[in-house]
């Protein structure tokens, strides 16, 4: 694995911040539960094969950075990448299969259309999340945090400090809720509320000034920190848990992901990664 520089994040998404997309095979399209076999046959819901490996499709949502995005090269990479990666090499009968690239708003739609297996994606565990599908232990935690221009002389400190302040969110993320919840309190009006395909979109427009504030989780804010003209105004604490989301019923699948982690978290993988996308230059 590569070592990540947050210094030339922005040469991996390009110039414009705007990434690739990666092509993937639908390996998991078939919706047949928990991924497509190398021989034999998969049954729904939980797994059952006469094949000695099933081939997961992963799907993610790059630009969120340093958890998946594009690199200079093309690739997809991130933490997430390489924690799945590790974890279902840990996985008895599991192998990962082509990563597709969607839209995060799309990707429980994915899972539960049978088009990807696994969401690596940051996905923050939520009863609303937790009615439609599956998610294995938690394997990091998070708040949100308020990024505003570096430089300027808007420093909120509060929620109610971005009164009538043009912000800026993700579609289908925590953050995005938390701007909903604006609205819903008086402090902004909809009209002032902004929802890009991904955060990359969204730091560039509060850079170039189109926007007031983002708010974002807060590991991918500190990236945003180390590489744009942004800092964190102030942290709302959620008390946030990502974790691999899966289809609803799918608990092979779900018991063997929960192994591997704990596995990876065991062996010094799971340090080691963190170490090598957190740990601050």
């Amino acid at each position: 694995m590569s070592e990540f520089n947050r210094r030339t994040f922005l040469k991996s998404v390009g110039g414009t911040g705007v990434a690739l997309t990666v092509a993937g095979c639908m390996g998991g399209g078939d919706g047949d539960g928990d991924g497509s076999t190398t021989t034999g046959t998969t049954a729904s819901g939980d797994t059952t094969t006469t094949a000695d490996v099933t081939t997961l499709t992963p799907g993610t949502a790059s630009g969120f950075p340093p958890f998946e995005y594009v690199n200079e090269s093309g690739d997809l990479v991130g933490f997430d990448v390489d924690l799945l990666s590790a974890v279902v090499e840990q996985t008895d009968g599991y192998e990962l299969g082509s990563w597709e690239d969607l839209a995060f708003d799309q990707l429980i739609v994915a899972l539960d259309n049978g088009n990807i297996d696994v969401a690596a994606a940051a996905m923050t565990i939520n009863p609303d999340r937790d009615e439609t599908i599956d998610f294995t232990d938690p394997y990091y935690d998070a708040n949100q945090a308020v990024l505003v221009r570096e430089g300027g002389s808007f420093r909120p400190e509060n929620k109610e400090d971005l009164a009538d302040r043009p912000i800026g969110a993700q579609a289908g993320t925590t953050g995005k809720d938390q701007m909903d919840s604006l609205v819903e309190d008086g402090t902004i009006s909809s009209s002032q509320t902004n929802t890009y395909e991904n955060y990359v979109l969204a730091v560039q427009d509060l850079a170039n000034g189109n926007i007031d504030a983002v708010i974002v989780d807060t590991p991918v804010a500190e990236t945003f920190v180390a590489n744009r003209n942004v800092v964190v105004s102030f942290t709302i604490e959620t008390g946030e848990q990502y974790g691999f989301g899966v289809r609803e019923n799918a608990s092979d699948l779900q018991s063997a992901l929960n192994e591997g982690l704990q596995a990876v978290r065991d062996d010094g993988t799971y340090a080691d990664l963190t170490e090598q996308y957190f740990a601050s230059e």
